[in-house]
C-alpha cells in the first residue's frame, strides 16, 4: 500500500500535471499585472480629473477676478445702481470660483485670507477713497497670484506622488516577476526531474546489462507508471540473459569436457595407426589416416578455445598490475616466431611500464596477431604500436590486406562469427578469436574497435584506462 502511496500517475498525467502546476505562478503573475494595470488606470483617470477641474477652476477665478476689478473701477466713477448690480454678481461668481479651488485644495491660509479680503471688497460702496479701493483690489490679486502658485505646486506634489507610486507599483511587478517566474521554472524543473531520474536509472540499467557488471539498481518508487514498467521489463530481461549465460556456460563447459575423452581415443588410435602397431598400412589408408589425423588436430584446437573462451567468461575480475610491456610482447611474438619469419614486424612501445591483467592482455595479444598472420597479405610487414593517450593504454595491431566491409564491423567481435575471406593457413576458424579480444578488453573497463590508419589497411585498436575505476 505505502508503494502505491508514492508512486506517480502515468507519464500523461505528471507531463500535464507538471504543466499545469508550472502555469499556476504566471496565471497569478498575469492576474496581479492585470489588478496592477488596473490600479494605474483608475488613479491616471482621477488625477486627470482632478487637474482638469482644477485648472477650469483657476480658469474661472481669472476671469472673475478680472470681471470684480472692472465692476467696481466703473461703479467708484458712475456710483450707478446697475453697475452695482454687475459688481455684485461678479463677486459672487469669483466667491463661487474661490470656494471651489479651496474646497479642492488643502490651503486653508491662502483660502482664509482670500475670503476676508472678499469680506472687504464687497463694502465698495462705502469706499470713497480710490487709494483705499486700489489697495483692495491689489490685494486679492495678490491673493490670486498666491492661489495660483498653490495650485500648481500641489498638481506639482501629486504628479510627484503618481510617479513614485508608479515606481512603486513597477518595483513590485518585476519583484513579483522574479520570484513567480522562479517558482514556475523550479515546478518545471520539479516536473522534468521527476521523468529524468528514472530514465537515467534506466539508462544505468542498459550499461549494466551491456557490460555484464555489477547488480542493478532497485526499481524505482517515485516515478511514472510507464517508466517503472520499462524498469520491471528490463530487470525481468537482465534475469533471463543472466539466466541464458549460465546455461552457455555450462553447455560449453559439459560440450568441451565430454568432448575431450573421445577426442582422446581418436587420437590414440591414430597415433597407433600411423606408428603401424596394427599393421602396414597402404598408400589409401594413409591419406585416410592423415585427413583423419588432420580433422581430429581442429578438432582438438575448437575444443581448446571452447575452454579458453568458457574460461575467460567466468573470470569476474581482472587483476590490474604494472607490468613491462617489452617484455610480453616480446614472449608474444616468440610463440609466433615460425608463423612470422617471412614478414617484418614493425614493434613501436612508447609506454614500457603498462598497468593491465597480465593474462588477459596476453590473449588480447594473441589473438590480434594471430588475425593479422592469418588475414594479412603475405609478406607484408605487420606494426604493433603501444603507446599513452589521455589516461589510456592504446594497443594498435595494423597490417596489409584486403579491408573490412563496413558492414561486417558491427558483427566482427561476437563470438562465433567467422570472416568470409579465406586464411592464409587454409584453417577454418572458431569466430571467437576477436570476441575473447573484445572480453579481454572489456574486463579490463576498455574496448576494441577497427580504424582507419594511413599506413595499413586494417587495424585493430584496443583502449584500456590507466585510472582507477
Amino acid at each position: 500500500m505505502s508503494e502505491r502511496l508514492v508512486q506517480l500517475g502515468s507519464l500523461r498525467q505528471l507531463t500535464l500535471g507538471s504543466f499545469l502546476l508550472a502555469l499556476i505562478p504566471l496565471i497569478a503573475l498575469l492576474w496581479q499585472s492585470q489588478s496592477d494595470l488596473a490600479k494605474v488606470g483608475k488613479m491616471t483617470t482621477l488625477e486627470t480629473r482632478f487637474v482638469v477641474d482644477v485648472a477650469s477652476d483657476m480658469q474661472r477665478l481669472d476671469n472673475a477676478v478680472v470681471d470684480v476689478e472692472r465692476s467696481v473701477r466703473q461703479f467708484a466713477v458712475l456710483r450707478n445702481e446697475q453697475v452695482a448690480s454687475l459688481s455684485d454678481n461678479a463677486i459672487e461668481q469669483f466667491a463661487v470660483a474661490a470656494d471651489n479651488l479651496c474646497q479642492a485644495l488643502s490651503i486653508p491660509t491662502t483660502c482664509s485670507r482670500l475670503s476676508e479680503q472678499l469680506s472687504q471688497l464687497a463694502e465698495y460702496r462705502t469706499i470713497e477713497d480710490q487709494l483705499l479701493l486700489n489697495a483692495y483690489l491689489a490685494s486679492v490679486g495678490d491673493s490670486v497670484e498666491l492661489l495660483r502658485d498653490d495650485v500648481e505646486a500641489t498638481i506639482n506634489e501629486r504628479v510627484k506622488l503618481q510617479q513614485d507610486d508608479l515606481n512603486a507599483m513597477q518595483a513590485k511587478q518585476a519583484w513579483s516577476t522574479a520570484m513567480l517566474v522562479s517558482v514556475s521554472l523550479l515546478l518545471i524543473l520539479l516536473g522534468s526531474q521527476l521523468i529524468v531520474n528514472p530514465v537515467n536509472n534506466l539508462k544505468k540499467i542498459i550499461r549494466i546489462m551491456a557490460r555484464s557488471d555489477g547488480q542493478l539498481p532497485p526499481l524505482s518508487r517515485q516515478a511514472p507508471r510507464e517508466l517503472i514498467d520499462v524498469e520491471k521489463d528490463l530487470h525481468w530481461l537482465y534475469d533471463r540473459l543472466q539466466q541464458l549465460e549460465h546455461i552457455r556456460t555450462a553447455l560449453l563447459r559439459h560440450a568441451a569436457h565430454e568432448l575431450k575423452t573421445p577426442l582422446a581415443s581418436i587420437k590414440e588410435g591414430c597415433s597407433l595407426l600411423s606408428e603401424n602397431v596394427v599393421g602396414e598400412l597402404n598408400k589409401g589408408q594413409r591419406e585416410v589416416l592423415s585427413l583423419l589425423t588432420a580433422s581430429t588436430q581442429r578438432l582438438n584446437t575448437l575444443v581448446e578455445k571452447l575452454l579458453d573462451y568458457n574460461l575467460l567468461l567466468q573470470q569476474a575480475q581482472p587483476k590490474m598490475v604494472l607490468s613491462d610491456a617489452n617484455k610480453l610482447v616480446s614472449a608474444c611474438l616468440e610463440d609466433y616466431a615460425l608463423a612470422i619469419q617471412d614478414r617484418e614486424v614493425d614493434v613501436n612501445i612508447t609506454s614500457p611500464e603498462v598497468k593491465i591483467d597480465e593474462e588477459l592482455f596476453r590473449r588480447v595479444l594473441d589473438n590480434l596477431v594471430s588475425n593479422a598472420v592469418a588475414h594479412g597479405a603475405v609478406g607484408r610487414p605487420i606494426n604493433i604500436h603501444l603507446y599513452n593517450d589521455n589516461d589510456n593504454l592504446v594497443l594498435d595491431v595494423a597490417n596489409r590486406g584486403k579491408r573490412i566491409a563496413p558492414e561486417s564491423v558491427h558483427t566482427l567481435f561476437e563470438p562465433f562469427i567467422r570472416g568470409t575471406e579465406p586464411r592464409n593457413d587454409n584453417v577454418i576458424g572458431t569466430g571467437l578469436g576477436l570476441s575473447i579480444v573484445a572480453d579481454c578488453a572489456r574486463l579490463m573497463h576498455g574496448d576494441v574497435r577497427v580504424v582507419d590508419v594511413d599506413y595499413a589497411d586494417v587495424c585493430f585498436r584496443v583502449t584500456i584506462p590507466q585510472q582507477e575505476k
